[in-house]
């Protein structure tokens, strides 16, 4: 059995909760180092990711208003899965996940994945930074780990040629509307005009002649572009990022921990 990791994570905090978890199923299930696949990038391909029956897949995604990110559903509509157990994993700013892993669980199953648990994490709030700042951390890190012990004795148990149970995840069917995007980032004086942002944008709208064009319609507010900037030169409008924070926080203000859904 391999341990393969599928994770969309614009700003990295999915993908550091995704690690501790993939990191500690394969040490617990012995299986070697996890294989890493990165569907953030403007180019990535879930097609050419490849998965076999006797694989534990894990795939990740952040929780956008309490969906999954549509361009990263899109992405993992082209997964083939092959019929591989599949560990879910969504990743929220310490607000709601709301209908994020019952979206991801349809996703996976559509792929020929088959859910044995969900995992639902708290990480640094993408947009509003100062929510869950510095999550996941030591504590959070801990805890998932136990949890994903807890995954790992399960798949160990599965009996061979059974179907899995899918587990019993929160969340609604049909899901919630969609929002509509949130602040558009812009470049700050000290833009060097180095392409970084262009480069990395997922869903490639800010055009690599200059990073001050970008599509604003099409933008999905990642915040990618600001997590990546080397000179700390991307930014969102202050007055809109203040409001949002000031949205946020009494919805925000109880420490939220990881949770499994077996």
């Amino acid at each position: 059995m391999r341990v393969v990791e599928v994770c969309f994570s614009p700003t990295g905090g999915t993908r550091r909760a995704a690690d501790v978890v993939a990191r500690a199923l394969a040490r617990e299930l012995g299986t070697g180092t996890p294989v890493a696949h990165d569907l953030t990038g403007p180019s990535a391909d879930a097609s050419q990711v490849t998965l076999g029956a006797g694989d534990l897949v894990l795939l990740a995604v952040p929780s956008f208003a309490g969906r999954v990110p549509a361009v990263a559903a899109e992405r993992l509509a082209r997964l083939r899965g092959s019929g591989a157990l599949a560990v879910l994993v969504c990743a929220y700013g310490n607000r709601a996940f709301e209908d994020t892993l019952v979206e991801l669980q349809d996703l996976a199953e559509a792929a020929g994945l088959l859910p044995v648990a969900g995992i639902a994490a708290v990480t640094e709030h993408s947009i509003a930074r100062r929510i869950a700042a510095g999550r996941p951390d030591g504590s959070d890190e801990r805890a998932l780990a136990s949890l994903s012990a807890r995954v790992a004795e399960k798949v160990a148990q599965l009996p061979e040629g059974v179907r899995p149970a899918s587990p019993e995840l929160p969340g609604s069917r049909p899901y919630k509307d969609a929002r509509p995007t949130g602040p558009v980032p812009a470049p700050t004086e000290a833009c060097v005009r180095c392409g970084a942002c262009a480069r990395a944008c997922p869903v490639g709208v800010i055009d690599a002649r200059g990073p001050a064009l970008a599509d604003a319609a099409r933008c999905v507010s990642c915040m990618r572009c600001v997590s990546i900037c080397p000179h700390d030169a991307r930014r969102a409008d202050a007055g809109e990022l203040a409001a949002i924070e000031s949205r946020l926080a009494p919805l925000c203000s109880v420490r939220k921990e990881p949770e499994l859904f077996l």
